[in-house]
Parts: C-alpha cells; structure tokens; sequence
C-alpha cells in the first residue's frame, strides 16, 4: 500500500536472535511526531517455508563484513563560533544532543579544519606571510572557539571522540596563484615546509589537550572554489605524501598519525586510489582514502558502485566518508524532508559498499546557515538561531541517529539481501524503494536493521540462526 509519509525504521534486537525474542522498532517518519522514537516491539517466531509471494530482507549475522569506526560530524569555526553565542543550557543541549549515547545519538567521529576553510568568518593562516621555516607557527586563533568546543565534544563523548583534519589551502604564499581562494598549487619549493605544518598542527593540538586521530591531505583536491581549495592532480597528491609529507610524519615521531588521501567526490575516486595505492612507496604512509557526495554536481546521480570497487580493488586500506551536506541553505527549508532522506539514502549505500565511518559536514550553523565568510551558506543536523538562543533540529539529525545511536563503534557490517527489487538498496530516481543495512555488534547479542522507504510493504526479516 502507498503512504505519502516516508519511514526510516530501526529494529534493534534486545536480545539474542531466536524464536521467541523481541526486537523494538524506533522510526522517524514525515507528517507524524515521530523522531527517533520506539513505536512497536515485535516478537520473532520460527520461520515458516518461504513463499515466493512474500517478501522477505534475509540476514545472516554469521556472514560479517566491515567493523564501524565511527559516525559524527565536523567542529568547524562556524559550529565553535556560533556554539560561543549560545546560553550555557543550550550548549549543553546541544553537546548532550550529539555526544550522549543515552540522551542524543553517541558521536564518536569528528572532523575540523586547518586553518580557515569556507566555514570560517575570515581566511587565516598558523604563519606569518612568507615565513617559511615555520618559525611563527601558532594556533592561537583556534584557541578561543574551536578547541574550547573540540575538548568539550571529547568530554561529552566520554572520550571517545576520534578526530581528524583537513586543509582547504596552504598559506597564499606557498601557492603558485599566491592566493588561498580560487584552487591553484602548491608550490614544489614549499612542499616540505607544508607538510612540516601538518606536523606542527598535530603536536599543538596535541599540546593544547586535542589529540589528533587523523590527517587527510587536501580538501577537495580537484575543485577551484571560490573559497579556499588547492589543485592536486592524482600524481601530485602520491609525490607530496611519499616525498614529503609521509617521511616528516615519520620523522616528527607522528606514526600513529592515519593519513587519508583524496577527500572528494566519489565520481573520480578510482583513479586516485589506483594512482597512490599501486605505488608501494606512497601506499606504505596510507590508512585509508576518505570521500564526499557531491558528484551529482554535474546532474548524475551518486556513484555507491565506485566506492564498492575500492573496497573489492584495495581490501587492506579503510574508507571513510569524509563530508556531505543536503542543500544551499534556505531559512524556509528546516522542515524539508529531503534533508534527511539524504542521510539515510547515502549512508545505507555507503556502508553497504564497504565504508568504515561517516563524517558529516557542520554539527552546528546559525540562521543563516553559516557563519561562512565567502556567502557558501548550507544546511546543519542542528541550526542555532542566535538571536532567541534557540535550537532548531532538521530531520537530518534524526537521520543519522538512526545510524549513531544503535550502531556503535566495532559493531560489524552483516550479510543482509532482499528478495524484491524494490527492497534494493541502489536509488531509483523516480521513486523512494526500501533501503536496508544491517550490523551486529561485536558481543553478538544485539543486531540493528535499518529500513528506508515510503511504500508500507509487509514483509519479514529472515535471520539465519547461528
């Protein structure tokens, strides 16, 4: 039967899977109160002969695949700076939304900038122009918004916040347009003093009480924006890191450092992960490659198949979802339920490729979804209307707590297979079909299903018995 309200249902099992045990359903659905909330207990009974008349999601938690790193979102100067204008209830609201296990959707990832990005209200730099031996480097302007944030996200999450950087550009004069905006290159003559920077970026934060999980080594690298970016063609990105930036790392004692290479689209991910990858030089200083889900810039739809690839191609190294945020901002969208379909969408197709975690772009924007200092204004999960001091949840929010919440780090990507094409989990572009992905957790006592759709089909949940 249609239904005009999409649902993005969890059924979490509160117990081992057998006959007889119960598992909770918590749905967030459109044109209903419902966000994140339990609204039906169902109780499992042994399978009947299966029919080919019926439909059924089969899952076997003794088929696993990849375990979960983690899910959350970046700690931007935009987010510090509008959380700073915040009253101490709302801060704490908004920390306990996020971080909480209990009371928000258990954060347990994070990204931030190095130096100024987009979502910043200035461009800036660790240096003063020219110098560079690097003999200047401060943090000091992190250190009134973005770190205060960063330590208290860290303290909420229990400490279990892992956090990693990137950088949109190298200072203006490292660059061969001499300008942080509108991409350009990165000079070959700094090449060495750049990735010294990554360094000393690392050891302050670390220094100031931030730990640093993680580096990726450029933004964006193939995009010309008119905000901060740099150009690294795929040959370009492997010669900086196993040239420079890998052996600093090594020589900085920065080893337990992960380096992400790429951070864009998933469109030319293939290529990138051929080209450093299939360098042994370059691969040895790699964790992992990260990517966005902007690619349907250019009309098309999101490439899940390409991510899925790099999995099949390069089993050894991780993937991570580095950034991705639904919409321009528009004051009158916070209701808009695409918002959050989006989340749903990418984030079941994305762990279902083979992704470890999922990064989503700013926890936190005010009411004009910035601050952003070139105009980029976008949507957040949370917004802060800065005025009144309060807070505005979108759907997205919801969305990926569905994920965050119950899915926690280590839990481990289970076999799960439908048995109509409507339940496939690739997008239809004329209509929303069933989505689905399922974990377990390491103990094996709880496994969570997510379910994505705006048709109300009956059907079963089939799980193979250990």
């Amino acid at each position: 039967m249609q239904s005009n309200s999409l649902v993005f249902a969890l059924f979490l099992l509160t117990q081992p899977v057998d006959a007889q045990r119960r598992a909770i359903v918590y749905t967030t659905a459109e044109s209903t109160s419902f966000r994140l909330t339990p609204t039906d207990t169902l109780t499992f009974k042994p399978s009947e002969p299966t029919s080919e008349g019926k439909i059924y999601v089969f899952v076997d938690p003794r088929k696993t695949f990849q375990s979960l790193l983690g899910i959350g979102g970046a700690l931007t100067d935009a987010a510090a700076e509008t959380f700073a204008k915040l009253p101490a209830a709302r801060q704490e609201e908004l920390l306990q939304a996020y971080y909480s296990t209990d009371r928000g959707i258990g954060y347990t990832l994070a990204r931030t900038n190095i130096h100024s990005c987009d979502f910043s209200s200035e461009s800036y730099t660790y240096v003063d122009e020219g110098d560079k031996d690097l003999k200047s480097f401060s943090i000091a302007h992190d250190l009134r918004f973005r770190i205060p944030l960063i330590k208290q996200a860290m303290a909420a999450s229990g400490n279990r916040l892992k956090l990693f950087a990137s950088p949109w550009s190298p200072p203006a004069f490292m660059k061969d347009n001499n300008d942080m905006l509108h991409g350009g290159h990165l000079r070959a003559d700094y090449a060495h003093s750049w990735a010294l920077y990554f360094a000393k970026f690392i050891q302050s934060y670390r220094k100031a009480g931030v730990p640093v999980w993680g580096i990726t080594i450029q933004n964006e690298p193939m995009a010309v924006q008119r905000w901060e970016s740099c150009v690294y063609q795929a040959g370009d990105e492997r010669d900086f890191l196993k040239n420079h930036l890998g052996p600093v790392m090594v020589q900085q004692g920065l080893r337990d450092v992960n380096i992400i290479v790429w951070d864009h689209n998933r469109d030319l991910i293939i290529q990138r992960a051929q080209t450093i990858f299939d360098d042994p030089q370059a691969a040895k200083y790699v964790w992992g490659i990260g990517f966005h889900w902007y690619e349907d810039w250019s009309g098309g739809q999101q490439m899940y198949g390409n991510v899925a690839l790099v999995n099949r191609l390069y089993p050894d190294k991780h993937i991570l979802f580095t950034e991705g945020t639904p919409a321009s901002f528009d004051s009158t969208g916070y209701g808009r339920w695409s918002l959050g379909e989006a989340y749903g969408r990418s984030m079941i197709n994305d762990f279902n490729s083979g992704t470890e975690g999922w990064t989503d772009w700013n926890i936190l924007l005010d009411e004009r979804g910035g601050p952003n200092h070139v105009g980029n204004f976008c949507f957040a999960p949370i917004h802060a209307d800065t005025r009144t001091g309060a807070l505005i949840y979108t759907n997205s929010y919801y969305y990926i707590g569905h994920f965050s919440k119950f899915i926690r780090p280590g839990a481990r990507r289970i076999l799960a297979s439908p048995s109509r094409s409507m339940l496939r989990h690739e997008p239809d572009p004329n209509r929303r079909a069933i989505q689905s992905c399922c974990r377990v957790r390491v103990s094996g006592d709880q496994l969570a299903a997510t379910l994505h759709s705006d048709d109300r089909l009956q059907g079963s949940l089939r799980i193979s018995r250990r």
